[in-house]
Protein backbone atom coordinates (compact mmCIF):
# COMPACT_ATOMS: atom_id res chain seq x y z
CA UNK A 1 0.00 0.00 0.00
CA UNK A 2 2.80 2.86 1.02
CA UNK A 3 5.28 1.44 -1.75
CA UNK A 4 2.23 1.56 -4.19
CA UNK A 5 2.16 5.20 -3.40
CA UNK A 6 5.45 6.56 -3.66
CA UNK A 7 6.79 4.30 -5.90
CA UNK A 8 6.19 6.45 -8.79
CA UNK A 9 6.85 10.34 -8.74
CA UNK A 10 3.87 11.98 -7.98
CA UNK A 11 2.40 15.66 -7.10
CA UNK A 12 0.72 14.32 -3.95
CA UNK A 13 3.96 12.76 -2.94
CA UNK A 14 5.62 15.86 -2.32
CA UNK A 15 2.22 17.20 -0.37
CA UNK A 16 2.35 14.08 1.85
CA UNK A 17 6.37 14.76 2.21
CA UNK A 18 5.91 18.62 3.52
CA UNK A 19 2.69 17.86 5.62
CA UNK A 20 5.41 15.74 7.51
CA UNK A 21 8.39 18.09 7.61
CA UNK A 22 5.40 20.35 8.88
CA UNK A 23 4.56 18.22 11.29
CA UNK A 24 8.06 17.70 12.79
CA UNK A 25 8.69 21.51 13.26
CA UNK A 26 5.26 21.89 14.77
CA UNK A 27 5.90 19.36 17.33
CA UNK A 28 9.87 20.69 18.18
CA UNK A 29 8.25 23.69 18.90
CA UNK A 30 5.40 22.41 21.65
CA UNK A 31 8.23 22.40 24.13
CA UNK A 32 8.30 26.69 23.71
CA UNK A 33 6.09 28.62 26.18
CA UNK A 34 3.77 31.21 24.24
CA UNK A 35 6.24 33.98 25.56
CA UNK A 36 8.67 32.44 23.04
CA UNK A 37 6.59 33.52 19.84
CA UNK A 38 6.23 36.81 18.37
CA UNK A 39 5.89 37.57 15.12
CA UNK A 40 9.86 37.86 14.15
CA UNK A 41 9.96 34.40 15.65
CA UNK A 42 7.23 33.04 13.44
CA UNK A 43 8.96 34.74 10.23
CA UNK A 44 12.61 32.91 11.38
CA UNK A 45 10.54 29.42 11.62
CA UNK A 46 9.04 30.17 8.43
CA UNK A 47 12.55 30.94 6.68
CA UNK A 48 13.65 27.55 8.12
CA UNK A 49 10.81 25.65 7.37
CA UNK A 50 11.38 26.84 3.52
CA UNK A 51 14.97 26.50 3.78
CA UNK A 52 14.45 23.05 5.12
CA UNK A 53 11.38 21.60 2.01
CA UNK A 54 14.03 23.53 -0.60
CA UNK A 55 16.92 20.69 0.89
CA UNK A 56 14.06 18.21 0.01
CA UNK A 57 13.79 18.89 -3.24
CA UNK A 58 17.12 19.58 -4.14
CA UNK A 59 17.79 15.78 -2.69
CA UNK A 60 15.21 14.80 -4.79
CA UNK A 61 16.95 17.11 -7.69
CA UNK A 62 20.39 15.11 -6.78
CA UNK A 63 18.76 11.90 -7.23
CA UNK A 64 16.94 11.71 -10.20
CA UNK A 65 19.69 13.74 -12.12
CA UNK A 66 22.25 11.15 -11.22
CA UNK A 67 19.63 8.19 -11.22
CA UNK A 68 20.69 7.26 -7.87
CA UNK A 69 17.68 5.53 -7.30
CA UNK A 70 14.99 4.56 -9.67
CA UNK A 71 11.88 6.94 -10.65
CA UNK A 72 10.47 7.10 -7.20
CA UNK A 73 9.93 9.11 -4.04
CA UNK A 74 11.61 7.09 -1.50
CA UNK A 75 14.39 9.25 -0.61
CA UNK A 76 12.86 12.22 0.04
CA UNK A 77 9.89 10.55 1.77
CA UNK A 78 12.72 9.02 4.29
CA UNK A 79 14.25 12.01 4.42
CA UNK A 80 10.80 13.71 6.05
CA UNK A 81 10.54 10.56 7.93
CA UNK A 82 14.01 11.23 9.83
CA UNK A 83 13.01 14.59 10.80
CA UNK A 84 10.24 13.30 12.51
CA UNK A 85 12.59 10.59 13.92
CA UNK A 86 14.60 13.30 15.95
CA UNK A 87 12.73 16.46 15.70
CA UNK A 88 15.75 18.58 17.43
CA UNK A 89 16.91 18.40 13.75
CA UNK A 90 14.56 20.71 12.74
CA UNK A 91 15.29 23.51 15.54
CA UNK A 92 19.08 24.55 15.05
CA UNK A 93 18.45 26.95 11.79
CA UNK A 94 22.66 26.61 11.90
CA UNK A 95 22.56 23.12 11.06
CA UNK A 96 19.17 23.63 9.06
CA UNK A 97 21.41 26.34 6.70
CA UNK A 98 24.44 24.40 6.88
CA UNK A 99 23.37 20.94 5.73
CA UNK A 100 21.76 23.12 2.94
CA UNK A 101 24.96 24.52 1.31
CA UNK A 102 26.27 20.52 2.17
CA UNK A 103 23.66 19.42 -0.29
CA UNK A 104 24.65 22.02 -2.78
CA UNK A 105 28.35 21.34 -2.67
CA UNK A 106 26.97 17.36 -2.96
CA UNK A 107 25.25 18.59 -6.01
CA UNK A 108 28.40 19.40 -8.06
CA UNK A 109 30.77 17.03 -6.28
CA UNK A 110 28.67 13.82 -7.85
CA UNK A 111 28.29 15.84 -11.19
CA UNK A 112 31.95 15.59 -11.56
CA UNK A 113 30.70 12.40 -13.24
CA UNK A 114 30.08 13.71 -16.35
CA UNK A 115 34.08 15.43 -16.70
CA UNK A 116 32.78 18.46 -18.20
CA UNK A 117 33.22 22.08 -16.40
CA UNK A 118 35.34 20.12 -13.94
CA UNK A 119 37.00 22.97 -12.49
CA UNK A 120 34.02 25.36 -12.15
CA UNK A 121 32.35 22.27 -10.16
CA UNK A 122 35.20 22.30 -7.96
CA UNK A 123 35.31 25.84 -7.14
CA UNK A 124 31.08 25.71 -6.57
CA UNK A 125 31.82 22.26 -4.13
CA UNK A 126 34.68 24.34 -2.29
CA UNK A 127 32.79 27.64 -1.65
CA UNK A 128 28.89 26.08 -0.54
CA UNK A 129 30.69 23.40 1.35
CA UNK A 130 33.09 26.15 3.02
CA UNK A 131 29.86 28.56 3.43
CA UNK A 132 28.32 25.46 5.67
CA UNK A 133 30.95 25.39 7.56
CA UNK A 134 30.61 29.15 8.28
CA UNK A 135 27.33 28.07 9.89
CA UNK A 136 28.09 25.22 11.34
CA UNK A 137 32.26 24.32 11.59
CA UNK A 138 31.98 20.61 11.65
CA UNK A 139 30.72 20.63 8.22
CA UNK A 140 33.91 21.47 7.03
CA UNK A 141 34.55 17.49 7.19
CA UNK A 142 32.34 17.08 3.98
CA UNK A 143 35.38 19.15 1.93
CA UNK A 144 37.32 15.41 2.15
CA UNK A 145 34.70 14.28 -0.37
CA UNK A 146 35.69 16.53 -2.98
CA UNK A 147 39.31 15.47 -3.02
CA UNK A 148 38.12 11.60 -2.57
CA UNK A 149 36.10 12.52 -5.43
CA UNK A 150 38.97 13.54 -7.59
CA UNK A 151 40.68 10.31 -6.43
CA UNK A 152 37.68 7.82 -7.44
CA UNK A 153 37.68 9.76 -10.97
CA UNK A 154 41.32 9.20 -11.12
CA UNK A 155 41.91 12.86 -11.98
CA UNK A 156 45.48 13.67 -11.64
CA UNK A 157 45.63 17.07 -13.13
CA UNK A 158 47.21 19.22 -10.07
CA UNK A 159 45.11 22.26 -10.87
CA UNK A 160 41.90 20.05 -9.91
CA UNK A 161 43.15 19.25 -6.47
CA UNK A 162 44.12 23.12 -6.05
CA UNK A 163 41.03 24.92 -6.88
CA UNK A 164 38.95 23.72 -4.10
CA UNK A 165 41.71 24.76 -1.69
CA UNK A 166 41.29 28.28 -3.16
CA UNK A 167 38.01 28.18 -3.49
CA UNK A 168 37.76 27.92 0.57
CA UNK A 169 40.60 30.11 0.92
CA UNK A 170 38.33 32.92 -0.76
CA UNK A 171 35.24 32.32 0.72
CA UNK A 172 37.25 32.42 4.52
CA UNK A 173 39.30 35.77 3.50
CA UNK A 174 35.44 37.29 2.49
CA UNK A 175 33.84 36.06 5.76
CA UNK A 176 36.55 37.10 7.80
CA UNK A 177 36.29 40.36 6.13
CA UNK A 178 32.42 40.88 6.89
CA UNK A 179 32.84 39.99 10.55
CA UNK A 180 36.24 42.52 10.98
CA UNK A 181 33.74 45.14 9.42
CA UNK A 182 31.11 44.61 11.21
CA UNK A 183 31.95 43.33 14.36
CA UNK A 184 35.52 44.18 14.81
CA UNK A 185 36.71 40.35 15.47
CA UNK A 186 37.55 37.76 12.62
CA UNK A 187 34.78 35.04 14.48
CA UNK A 188 32.29 36.78 16.12
CA UNK A 189 29.61 37.00 13.20
CA UNK A 190 30.08 33.60 12.59
CA UNK A 191 30.04 31.99 16.31
CA UNK A 192 32.31 29.15 14.80
CA UNK A 193 33.64 26.47 17.41
CA UNK A 194 35.70 23.59 16.76
CA UNK A 195 35.17 22.37 20.27
CA UNK A 196 34.62 18.22 20.38
CA UNK A 197 32.20 16.51 22.63
CA UNK A 198 32.20 12.88 23.38
CA UNK A 199 29.78 13.03 25.99
CA UNK A 200 26.53 10.64 24.82
CA UNK A 201 24.91 10.77 28.08
CA UNK A 202 22.05 13.26 25.89
CA UNK A 203 21.01 9.93 23.70
CA UNK A 204 20.11 8.18 26.82
CA UNK A 205 16.80 8.63 26.98
CA UNK A 206 13.95 6.27 25.40
CA UNK A 207 12.91 8.61 22.52
CA UNK A 208 16.72 8.83 21.51
CA UNK A 209 17.41 5.08 22.07
CA UNK A 210 14.27 4.25 19.72
CA UNK A 211 15.34 6.36 17.16
CA UNK A 212 18.90 6.19 16.78
CA UNK A 213 18.83 1.90 17.09
CA UNK A 214 16.17 2.19 14.17
CA UNK A 215 18.20 4.52 11.96
CA UNK A 216 21.85 2.33 11.96
CA UNK A 217 20.20 -0.73 12.50
CA UNK A 218 18.04 0.01 9.06
CA UNK A 219 21.06 1.90 7.42
CA UNK A 220 23.72 -1.03 7.82
CA UNK A 221 21.89 -3.49 6.87
CA UNK A 222 21.27 -1.65 4.12
CA UNK A 223 24.45 -0.28 3.24
CA UNK A 224 25.86 -4.01 3.15
CA UNK A 225 23.41 -4.07 0.28
CA UNK A 226 24.26 -1.07 -1.15
CA UNK A 227 27.72 -1.62 -1.32
CA UNK A 228 27.63 -5.17 -3.16
CA UNK A 229 24.96 -3.55 -5.56
CA UNK A 230 27.85 -1.00 -6.55
CA UNK A 231 29.74 -4.16 -8.64
CA UNK A 232 25.88 -3.98 -10.69
CA UNK A 233 25.63 -0.62 -11.93
CA UNK A 234 27.55 0.92 -14.82
CA UNK A 235 31.17 1.43 -14.38
CA UNK A 236 30.72 5.26 -15.05
CA UNK A 237 28.53 5.81 -12.53
CA UNK A 238 30.25 3.69 -9.57
CA UNK A 239 31.70 6.39 -8.28
CA UNK A 240 28.52 8.46 -7.56
CA UNK A 241 27.45 5.44 -5.31
CA UNK A 242 30.79 5.52 -3.10
CA UNK A 243 30.39 9.15 -2.74
CA UNK A 244 27.02 8.78 -1.42
CA UNK A 245 28.63 6.00 0.79
CA UNK A 246 31.54 8.01 1.94
CA UNK A 247 29.08 11.34 2.70
CA UNK A 248 27.22 8.95 5.14
CA UNK A 249 30.37 8.12 6.75
CA UNK A 250 31.00 11.77 7.08
CA UNK A 251 27.63 12.39 8.66
CA UNK A 252 28.13 9.79 10.63
CA UNK A 253 31.60 10.89 12.15
CA UNK A 254 29.81 14.60 12.70
CA UNK A 255 27.50 13.34 14.44
CA UNK A 256 30.44 11.94 16.98
CA UNK A 257 32.50 15.00 16.98
CA UNK A 258 29.33 16.69 17.34
CA UNK A 259 30.18 19.13 20.53
CA UNK A 260 26.44 19.80 21.08
CA UNK A 261 24.75 16.48 21.16
CA UNK A 262 21.26 17.49 21.72
CA UNK A 263 19.88 15.86 18.13
CA UNK A 264 19.97 18.27 15.57
CA UNK A 265 23.51 16.76 14.30
CA UNK A 266 21.89 13.98 13.00
CA UNK A 267 20.66 15.91 9.84
CA UNK A 268 23.42 15.59 8.00
CA UNK A 269 23.19 11.91 7.74
CA UNK A 270 19.87 12.30 6.85
CA UNK A 271 20.37 12.87 2.76
CA UNK A 272 22.80 9.76 2.25
CA UNK A 273 21.26 7.60 4.46
CA UNK A 274 17.90 8.24 2.90
CA UNK A 275 19.61 7.38 -0.81
CA UNK A 276 21.22 4.27 0.75
CA UNK A 277 17.81 2.81 2.50
CA UNK A 278 15.92 3.71 -1.09
CA UNK A 279 18.64 2.26 -2.95
CA UNK A 280 17.77 -1.43 -0.57
CA UNK A 281 13.98 -0.60 -1.25
CA UNK A 282 14.52 -0.47 -4.56
CA UNK A 283 16.41 -4.07 -4.57
CA UNK A 284 13.39 -5.74 -2.77
CA UNK A 285 12.00 -8.76 -4.80
CA UNK A 286 9.15 -9.95 -1.94
CA UNK A 287 6.31 -7.51 -1.73
CA UNK A 288 5.14 -8.19 1.35
CA UNK A 289 8.56 -7.55 2.78
CA UNK A 290 8.79 -4.44 0.61
CA UNK A 291 6.05 -2.86 2.41
CA UNK A 292 6.65 -4.58 5.88
CA UNK A 293 10.42 -2.54 5.64
CA UNK A 294 8.81 0.87 4.66
CA UNK A 295 5.71 0.38 6.97
CA UNK A 296 8.50 0.31 9.86
CA UNK A 297 10.15 3.44 8.83
CA UNK A 298 7.00 5.26 8.49
CA UNK A 299 5.36 4.15 11.92
CA UNK A 300 8.05 4.51 14.37
CA UNK A 301 8.69 8.02 14.74
CA UNK A 302 4.73 7.86 15.26
CA UNK A 303 5.31 5.37 17.93
CA UNK A 304 8.29 7.30 19.55
CA UNK A 305 6.11 10.30 19.75
CA UNK A 306 3.61 8.06 21.49
CA UNK A 307 6.18 7.00 24.22
CA UNK A 308 7.32 10.34 24.43
CA UNK A 309 3.63 11.88 24.81
CA UNK A 310 2.95 9.26 27.53
CA UNK A 311 6.56 8.92 29.65
CA UNK A 312 5.83 12.93 30.11
CA UNK A 313 2.46 12.53 31.44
Amino acid sequence: MITSIFKKSKSINFIIIFFITLLAFFIAKTKLTLDSVNFIFILKQLALFLIVCASILLLNFIVSKNSLTKKNDYEILLFSLFLLFITETTSNSHILVSNFFVLLGLRRIISLRSQKEVKKKLLDAAFWITVASLFYFWAILFFALIFISLILYSDNNIRHWIIPITGAITVTVIAFTVSILLNENFFELYNISTEVSFDFSQYNSLKYLVAITTLLSFGIWSSIYYLNNIKKKKKASRSSFKIIIIAALIGFSIIIHAPNKNGSEFLFLYAPLAIIISNYIDIIKEKWFEEIFLAVLVFTPFVILFLEFFSKG
